[in-house]
């Protein structure tokens, strides 16, 4: 019978007839070893390609954020400039924007404190919890 030895690069013909259990369990056990490395290698080769994958995503998440973010400033300016174009002043123009972003600011960051009171820190964990240091002092756990 053939099989494949060190990655596939190299048939090997087997014959178990004439060795001993010792023999063939060494070769086993070898051919495990060398087994489980080939599959860590390709495990690293594979974390190292999704790991520069990873990083050249994000690297264009934060160009495009900072292009985002390029933009509402050019944005605000215009719009301030369009109030002023349209007979107010033009520190009442940008002052009508500065408001009107910091009111976004604060609106955001009250729902998202709220969102934040919401979290339950983790209560079916806390409950399996106690119930396993019950269990493990030989008490009866609430609930059950």
């Amino acid at each position: 019978m053939s099989e494949t030895n060190t990655g596939g690069r190299e048939p090997v013909d087997v014959d178990a007839s004439g060795r001993s259990l010792g023999e063939l369990t060494s070769e086993v056990t070898g051919n495990l070893s060398q087994l489980v490395s080939l599959q860590l290698e390709l495990a690293r080769t594979e974390l190292a390609a999704d790991a520069r994958r990873v990083a050249l995503g994000t690297g264009m998440f934060v160009v495009a954020a900072l292009i985002a973010h390029l933009i509402l400033i050019l944005a605000s300016i215009t719009i301030a400039l369009g109030l002023a174009a349209m007979g107010l002043s033009g520190w009442l123009a940008f002052l009508i924007v500065t408001l009107f972003y910091t009111l976004v600011a604060v609106l955001l960051g009250f729902l998202g404190f709220r969102v934040y009171k919401k979290i339950e820190r983790l209560p079916r964990t806390k409950e399996t919890w106690a119930r396993t240091k019950a269990v493990l002092r030989r008490e009866r756990a609430a609930g059950l």
